[in-house]
């Protein structure tokens, strides 16, 4: 006996970036402000990162509340209600419950619901991901619109007298709306993980860890451990890196994935207007530059100088102060990669909006 044919929803050829929005907190951190807890200098973060400020969240200010604000400026550029969302996407590994996710949080904010809604954990790649899991839905009649939204409170995951990456990082939110598109707005997502450099960048230990720690810490051997105190700041994870280990696969590694990007959506480097690496390291920027043999003409995102290291809202956010301060930009065709945590990466051409 043969079953009745299924329906499926239409598909769509092409999708593309409607609408772009960002949230940057108000408190600026200079380098000294970092030295404070580091023993280092303006001078030397300046010449190894090309740090020279970086925007963090006030403890009243969450992921979601960041998230919510690029959103909101994302949506209203696209000129697209929430109610017509067909799923939310949160790229963050700095939201502090492991369930429920941010987006479901967000979508209610936002007026979504019942739109699906689920976060990625891919580090600075998750935007990218986010990317290409939006342009998938659209494509696959599954959404009309897709929220994507990278948002990070680095801020809260920090030891602030770690050395290896501490002094990099920032807070921040970026976020796009994808919809259908005449034409080709998003080209083939490149986009994977080398497992075997998991512990290259990482938590100093994990919850578990601290359960044990806090335990240890207050002496309470017959207390549960949902009963101890957490007294000993010091056993909250915080991240680390081994530096240089990241810094060679970077440059190695990741330059030829973004050459990937760009024969998979079949053009040169000559045809781009602009390249918006993860805002990582200025100096990370500047050998994939070279290796990627980019013309003068395309302008290069170093929001990395004002805002730090951002992780997954790393992209958005270089992608908006390049449009903002560039707006014959619109239009035109991008390559952005992102690459982080786990090791993963991801790259797609995009079409700035």
């Amino acid at each position: 006996m043969s079953a009745p044919a299924l329906k499926q929803a239409p598909l769509r050829e092409h999708t593309r970036i409607l609408g772009l929005g960002a949230y940057r907190p108000d408190v600026i951190v200079t380098n000294d402000d970092v030295c404070q807890w580091i023993d280092s200098s303006d001078e030397w973060i300046r010449q190894r990162t090309g740090i020279v400020t970086r925007h963090r969240a006030p403890a009243d200010i969450s992921v979601i509340d960041m998230a919510e604000g690029a959103a909101r400026e994302a949506l209203a550029k696209a000129g697209i209600e929430a109610t017509q969302l067909g799923a939310v996407i949160v790229s963050t590994v700095t939201h502090p419950f492991a369930t429920p996710s941010a987006a479901a949080s967000l979508a209610d904010r936002l007026g979504a619901t019942p739109a699906p809604a689920f976060d990625i954990s891919a580090a600075c790649a998750g935007y990218c991901y986010g990317i290409a899991q939006g342009d998938a839905l659209v494509r696959s009649g599954a959404a009309d619109y897709v929220l994507v939204v990278g948002a990070e409170k680095l801020s809260d995951v920090i030891d602030n007298t770690e050395r290896t990456i501490s002094f990099l990082l920032g807070d921040g939110a970026g976020a796009v709306v994808i919809g259908p598109s005449e034409t080709a707005g998003i080209g083939p997502s490149v986009w994977g993980s080398d497992g075997s450099k998991w512990d290259a960048i990482g938590m100093t230990h994990s919850l578990l860890d601290v359960r044990e720690l806090a335990l240890a810490a207050n002496k309470a051997g017959s207390l549960s451990a949902g009963e101890a105190e957490v007294t000993d700041a010091a056993i909250w994870p915080t991240l680390r890196q081994d530096g240089q280990t990241v810094f060679r696969w970077a440059v190695w590694e990741m330059a030829k994935v973004a050459q990937q990007a760009l024969d998979a959506a079949g053009i040169a480097a000559e045809d781009l207007v602009a390249f918006i690496p993860h805002q990582a390291n200025m100096r990370i920027i500047d050998e994939m530059v070279k290796k990627l043999k980019l013309p003068e003409t395309v302008k290069v995102a170093r929001d990395i100088a004002d805002a730090g290291n951002t992780s997954a809202a790393s992209i958005p956010l270089a992608t908006h102060r390049l449009l903002q301060e560039n707006p014959e930009l619109s239009g035109g065709l991008a390559l952005q990669i992102g690459f982080g945590a786990g090791l993963v990466f991801g790259a797609q051409v995009i079409v700035l909006p």
